[in-house]
């Protein structure tokens, strides 16, 4: 196997990383708040911030450096729309997910001091996090659709 398949099957494995992790902890966080259990909020963030960190964050390190390195061999410049667009999303789905990983955080040890002092419910500065955790998730996530879309299709674009 030549070097440019190999960091491209890399590349596509940290994508599927980035959106397959994200996707699922995003179901079940977002259930796991809907339970109404204490416990099982507090288990479930606690482990959305531990996947983030071994998964998410080295894929999405991974990502451009990849990304970048293979469009130049294949040929493609920076200024290639399609590439351009796709580095935007990409940018834009960044912007959305930082504040994400610092929400979760606060979530985790919000619901995890509930949780060790026998709460039946969480606090309003927890559903406070959660609202916008669930706000900024959805436009990176359709952010990162379109980007596959790109990366698959590669259309000309103008």
């Amino acid at each position: 196997m030549n070097t440019y398949l190999l960091i491209k099957t890399l590349h596509i494995i940290s994508s599927v990383l980035i959106v397959g992790t994200g996707f699922g902890t995003a179901f079940y966080l977002f259930f796991a708040n809907r339970s109404g259990s204490v416990e099982a909020m507090s288990v479930v963030s606690r482990l959305v911030c531990r996947a983030d960190l071994w998964f998410t964050v080295p894929a999405a390190v991974f990502q451009p450096l990849s990304g970048l390195w293979l469009a130049h061999i294949a040929g493609f410049t920076w200024t290639t729309p399609w590439l351009m667009v796709s580095i935007g999303l990409y940018v834009f789905a960044g912007i959305c997910w930082l504040p994400v990983l610092v929400l979760q955080v606060r979530m985790a040890r919000i619901a995890s001091h509930a949780a060790a002092s026998g709460a039946m419910a969480m606090p309003a500065e927890y559903w406070q996090y959660a609202k916008r955790w669930e706000l900024l998730g959805y436009p990176a996530f359709i952010a990162m659709i379109i980007i596959y879309f790109l990366m698959v299709t590669k259309p000309a674009l103008g």
